[in-house]
C-alpha cells in the first residue's frame, strides 16, 4: 500500500537530487527521509534510489514511481487549498433555485450582500416553481430551493430540512378598490402554478365557492395585464406586487392568509459554509 508521506519524501528527492536539500524541504531529518526511502521500496518491491559517489539518482523504477508521485501529491496540495477556500469561503459555488416574486426582490439583495462578504463565492440563479425546485434539491442539481407554501399545506417530504424566511401577505388583484373575494364568486379568475392554485381554491372555499379559472398564467406582468382589460381576477403575492405593479389595477390584502417562505436544503446537516452563507444572507434580505 502506497503512503501518502512516502510518495511527498520520493517527489522532494527527485526535485532535489538530494536527501539533505530534501530533508530541509520537508523540515525532516535526514534519517527520517532515508527511513521513508526504504519503507518505500519495501512496500512496492522494487530498488528505488542508488548511491552514486557521495549523493544518490533515482533509478528507473524509482523515476517513473517519482513522477506520479509528483502529479498524486501536486493534487492533494489542490484539493486541500481548495477545501480550504470552500470552508473560509474564498472560493467555491452555491445554486439556488426560487420563483420569480423571490428572484426579483429578496434574491438580488441577497445575492448583492453575498457579493460584498464573499466576493470570490459564486452564486448561480434559477427561475423554478417551488416543486420543480424541490425535485432539483433532491436529485442534486441545486443546493437551496427558495420556495413558499401555506399553513395548512402538506409538509414537504422526509429528508428536505426548511428555514424559515419570512411572511408574504396575499392580495386579490381586480379593478375595484377595496375589493373581496366574495365579491368574485361568478366572476372568472386567473390561475398560476400548482401551489398558486391550491391557494386561490383555498380562499376561495373559505367563501363557500369553488373558482372559475378561465385564464392560467404565472407571470405577474401577464396576470396584471389580463386583469386590467377585464378578462379576470386573481390574487397575487405582496412580493410579486413589489416586483411589479400596474396603475390601472387595485390590491386588497386579504387579512389572516399569507405565503410562508422557506430556504430549503436536502440531507444531513450540517450545510456547507457556502450553503449558510446565502440562507444567512436571504434572511437578511427578507421583508
Amino acid at each position: 500500500m502506497l503512503n501518502l508521506v512516502h510518495l511527498k519524501v520520493l517527489a522532494a528527492v527527485a526535485r532535489h537530487g538530494s536527501v539533505t536539500e530534501a530533508a530541509r524541504e520537508l523540515h525532516y531529518s535526514q534519517p527520517s527521509v532515508s527511513h521513508h526511502l526504504s519503507r518505500l521500496e519495501a512496500a512496492t518491491g522494487v530498488k528505488l534510489v542508488q548511491r552514486v559517489g557521495r549523493g544518490i539518482r533515482l533509478t528507473p523504477e524509482g523515476q517513473l514511481l517519482a513522477n506520479r508521485a509528483i502529479e498524486i501529491v501536486g493534487r492533494v496540495d489542490a484539493a486541500t487549498s481548495e477545501l480550504a477556500a470552500q470552508v473560509g469561503l474564498r472560493a467555491g459555488r452555491v445554486r439556488l433555485a426560487a420563483n420569480a416574486s423571490v428572484l426579483s426582490t429578496i434574491v438580488p439583495k441577497a445575492a448583492a450582500a453575498l457579493a460584498q462578504e464573499h466576493p470570490g463565492l459564486e452564486l448561480i440563479l434559477i427561475d423554478r416553481h417551488p416543486v420543480e425546485a424541490l425535485q432539483m434539491l433532491r436529485q442534486g442539481e441545486i443546493d437551496v430551493a427558495l420556495i413558499f407554501r401555506y399553513a395548512d399545506a402538506p409538509v414537504e417530504e422526509e429528508g428536505f430540512r426548511l428555514v424559515h424566511v419570512g411572511d408574504d401577505p396575499v392580495h386579490l388583484v381586480s379593478r375595484r378598490p377595496d375589493d373581496s373575494i366574495a365579491n368574485h364568486r361568478h366572476s372568472a379568475w386567473i390561475g398560476g402554478c400548482e401551489r398558486c392554485q391550491n391557494e386561490l381554491i383555498a380562499l376561495c372555499r373559505q367563501e363557500g365557492f369553488t373558482p372559475r379559472i378561465a385564464s392560467l398564467s404565472d407571470d405577474m406582468v401577464v396576470v396584471q395585464a389580463l386583469v386590467a382589460v377585464g378578462a379576470g381576477v386573481t390574487t397575487l403575492p405582496g412580493l410579486a406586487l413589489q416586483a411589479h405593479r400596474r396603475p390601472d389595477i387595485h390590491t386588497t390584502e386579504i387579512a389572516g392568509f399569507t405565503r410562508r417562505i422557506y430556504a430549503v436544503t436536502y440531507g444531513d446537516p450540517p450545510d456547507p459554509p457556502a450553503t449558510l452563507a446565502l440562507i444567512q444572507a436571504i434572511q437578511d434580505a427578507a421583508p
